[in-house]
């Protein structure tokens, strides 16, 4: 016959203990970078104000500052030209010890799409190296830093922990 399992309950049933409560998710700290610039008007005091972290200008930082670098430069040849040679500046351990090489910020140097030649530049460089791009903002050409990031810099604003 279609009879279903027997269930026998010996004595009183006791109402389940509630669980702990789950500890609330660890939310890391911002991570402090350090932007180095490659060469002057590469972008690092904008990016340092809109992003956060530390404006290292064109030297290393020093002990105080934040030990994980991103390399800014802009998408012009003499910009380009200026990020592999640095790249193995600290791959050689040539740099100050203790830096934490992170990625390049390459920062457009004019509205628009780049010409062929920079283009494959970038790729050469995105392959040994990751390399966040940050627009043309023509606001920041004029000083006006106070609106959102570019959309397309997400991924940088996620690495810096940016919160804006």
């Amino acid at each position: 016959m279609g009879q279903g399992p027997e269930i026998w309950i010996r004595g009183p049933v006791a109402v389940p203990e509630a669980a702990p409560p789950e500890p609330a998710p660890a939310r890391a700290a911002a991570r402090r970078f350090s932007w180095v610039g490659l060469h002057g008007g590469a972008g690092v005091s904008t990016l340092a104000a809109v992003y956060g972290g530390h404006d290292s200008g064109r030297a290393w930082p020093g002990p105080a500052g934040p030990p994980s670098v991103l390399l800014v430069a802009r998408t012009h040849a003499a910009g380009l030209d200026a990020v592999l040679p640095a790249v193995d500046t600290v791959r050689r351990g040539e740099a100050p010890q203790g830096l934490d090489l992170d990625a390049v910020v390459l920062v457009a140097d004019a509205p628009g799409r780049l010409p062929r030649p920079l283009a494959h530049r970038i790729r050469l460089i995105e392959s040994v190296i990751d390399v966040y791009r940050v627009p043309w903002v023509n606001e920041w050409r004029l000083g006006d830093l106070t609106g959102r990031p570019p959309r397309e810099t997400e991924p940088l604003a996620r690495l810096v922990g940016a919160t804006r």
